[in-house]
């Protein structure tokens, strides 16, 4: 894991990734709904006023606006808070977005329970999977910033529909070095990032989730080692290397600030049923049919087991059923 000193915010990065590209003449414009603050949009918005549209709390019309622009050749970009963004214009992205094919740019921000107090009614635990349900849409939720900024820039350069799922928060970048495998952690579409290797169990982690993944390998050095990967990629999804190691290890458990349901959990358990793999699967999350708590985002964790320790808790268990 590299030095916590290099700690971004995934926000920043997109932002400053959109800049640099509106520079180069990529003929970009940013969407909010009342969320200047929430998206980190305003160094954009300093040096570009004319290409950023704030439609107001008004989120359906976020994005058939954007959809709109798209089609007079513009590269929108959405910034809003995830769980309204998904709940409130839902329709908008399946028809606007999705069926009509539209180079636009959605990123659902705060993912997860980072709201935290605020409860939930702002805690958005179950945006992969509503957007796994439209099927045109490529899906990605980075890990660090540095993937953050080449998912962005991927984004931009590709044709049709898009969704980044953001965490809040700042995270040490882990994409900056060869990883564990020998890989170039040059991120490319699909492919999984390896930050931990080992031979006890595979743990395959939703986005930012790997950096308590990595706590916890940390805690548990001399009694386990375990391949940890990030998985940032959803859609497209490619499993070579998690079905090799899954193969290898023969336990796999998943970690992710998302519902256990059509998440990282259900991809992997797809995955596992579709490849034929002789595995025992644990599955970290929220628990189909339950809610996050009116809570800051450290107590959420400790409930659902997604900090090291009930990461720790869990693999131990895993270990102890095989």
């Amino acid at each position: 894991m590299s030095n916590t000193n290099n700690e971004t915010d995934l926000r920043e990065k997109q932002i400053e990734t959109l800049i640099r590209l509106k520079d180069e003449g990529l003929n970009i414009v940013y969407l909010v709904s009342d969320s200047v603050s929430t998206s980190k949009v305003k160094p954009f918005l300093a040096r570009f006023p004319e290409s950023v549209v704030n439609v107001g709390i008004a989120e359906q019309n976020l994005v058939g606006v954007a959809a709109g622009l798209a089609n007079m050749d513009f590269i929108p970009f959405t910034g809003n808070a995830a769980p309204f963004l998904i709940s409130r214009s839902a329709e908008q992205i399946k028809v606007d977005v999705g069926y009509s094919q539209a180079n636009v740019k959605l990123n659902g921000m705060h993912a997860g329970f980072s709201y935290g107090l605020d409860g939930i009614t702002h805690h958005e635990v179950n945006d992969i999977s509503v957007m796994r349900g439209c099927p045109p849409l490529t899906i990605f939720a980075p890990c660090d910033g540095r993937e953050c900024a080449r998912m962005t820039e991927y984004a931009a350069r590709m044709r049709g529909p898009f969704y980044m799922s953001l965490n809040s928060g700042r995270f040490p970048d882990i994409t900056d070095i060869t990883d564990v495998a020998g890989e170039d952690t040059r991120w490319t579409p699909g492919n999984p990032i390896q930050a931990a290797a080992g031979n006890d169990l595979t743990v395959i982690c939703l986005g930012t989730a790997v950096h308590d993944a990595l706590e916890a390998v940390a805690a548990l050095k001399g009694r386990f080692t375990m391949d940890v990967f990030a998985l940032s990629s959803i859609r497209p999804f490619v499993g070579d290397r998690l079905a090799d190691s899954v193969r290898k290890t023969g336990r796999v458990l998943t970690v992710e600030q998302h519902s256990t349901h059509g998440g990282c959990g259900s991809l992997i358990a797809e995955m596992i049923a579709d490849k034929g793999l002789n595995a025992r699967l644990l599955r970290l999350g929220i628990p189909e049919g339950s809610y996050t708590k009116n809570a800051p985002t450290a107590f959420n964790k400790h409930v659902f087991g997604l900090d090291a320790a009930g990461i720790i808790r869990a693999i131990d268990d895993l270990v102890k059923l095989t």
